[in-house]
């Protein structure tokens, strides 16, 4: 069955932020350095995890502020941030505060639901009965509140402050950051409640089966249910786990088919109670990685792609595929890049 022609306007990329557990400036650092390679080499957006009890980045809002400083041009984001084991006005006040240092470039990217490892972190993040803790949906929607401006209390109600008398709300204001929240939907239902509440999407290589033991076909179902739900006029980036061979040297291809190797017996079958179904990870040429993306029934829906860069490469690793893929792959898929006055060079 033939599909549309792609037609990317937008390419990210979404970083694992990978460190030596004995020695994680020496990651960061790295990773930072490949923010500004990324910018360098005309990415629209870089993307960060964010996780908990791994040698990685833990706290997104941390990690981007000093992203913020080592940038001029490129889009930054959280992909994602688990709210379950934030305050929704806390961490609102954290992001605000990137995204004004940043200019107005920073996109969050959330899940709700209980978050990984709570039984080990739970009792360290939360007081009292922390098993009865709101995980819901209903913690991005207050989030999303704090992120409006909206003045708190009524028209009266006055703080004092060393400036004088203020009405209170958040600060700082980020105007337009509102519009910038994503979702990570991986589920009919999530898929629904981000298009009914005017979030974007992000949909990645790892969804839910529903009905189906077929990945794409559970995917396109969510795509469709997310626009039908209120989502038609907002922003979609989809990723792919990508891995290109073409400027990397024989022994680097040979790492990357044997990491493609190790992971496809996932891709078979559904995974675990909730029947999590993952893409096959696309390594090979760019020729061969292009027939792949030809094939995607998903892409041509979509105008922003995010490549996903796989956990636990080296730094030069991360460079090589992220030249091939902006130089060989994105312009085959429609993607042109932005002019900006004086891009260093890479």
């Amino acid at each position: 069955m033939s599909h549309p022609a792609p037609s990317i306007s937008h390419i990210g990329f979404l970083t694992p932020g990978n460190y030596p557990d004995e020695d994680p400036l020496a990651g960061l650092e790295q990773t930072l350095q490949l923010l500004e390679h990324g910018e360098r080499k005309g990415f629209d957006s870089a993307w960060v995890r964010q996780r908990h009890l791994e040698p990685g980045i833990s706290s997104a809002s941390a990690f981007l502020a000093a992203a913020t400083q080592r940038t001029r041009h490129i889009e930054l984001g959280t992909a994602v941030i688990p709210i379950g084991y934030e305050s929704p006005y806390r961490l609102a006040e954290d992001l605000a505060t990137v995204d004004v240092l940043s200019r107005g470039r920073l996109n969050i990217g959330l899940s709700a639901g209980r978050p990984l490892h709570a039984d080990l972190i739970g009792p360290l993040a939360f007081d009292g009965d922390w098993e009865s803790h709101d995980f819901s949906h209903q913690r991005v929607l207050r989030f999303a509140d704090n992120l409006r401006g909206t003045y708190i209390g009524d028209q009266q109600t006055v703080i004092k402050t060393p400036f004088g008398p203020q009405r209170p709300r958040l600060q700082p204001y980020a105007k337009g950051l509102i519009d910038r929240i994503w979702y990570g939907g991986g589920s009919l239902r999530s898929a629904a409640w981000a298009g009914k509440n005017g979030f974007n999407l992000l949909i990645g290589n790892v969804t839910t089966g529903e009905e189906t033991n077929d990945f794409f076909l559970a995917q396109s179902r969510q795509l469709e249910t997310y626009r039908a739900s209120g989502g038609e006029t907002r922003r979609v980036a989809l990723g792919r786990v990508i891995v290109p061979f073409d400027s990397a040297d024989a022994v680097t291809r040979k790492r990357y088919t044997d990491y493609a190797a190790g992971r496809y017996e996932r891709t078979l079958s559904p995974q675990g109670e909730r029947r999590t179904l993952f893409a096959q990870d696309i390594v090979g040429t760019s020729e061969q990685i292009l027939e792949r993306l030809y094939a995607d029934p998903i892409l041509p829906y979509v105008s922003e792609f995010r490549l996903e860069l796989p956990y636990e490469f080296h730094d030069e690793e991360y460079r090589q595929i992220l030249h091939d893929f902006v130089t060989i792959i994105a312009p085959e898929l429609g993607w042109k890049a932005a002019p900006i006055l004086h891009r260093a060079a890479s």
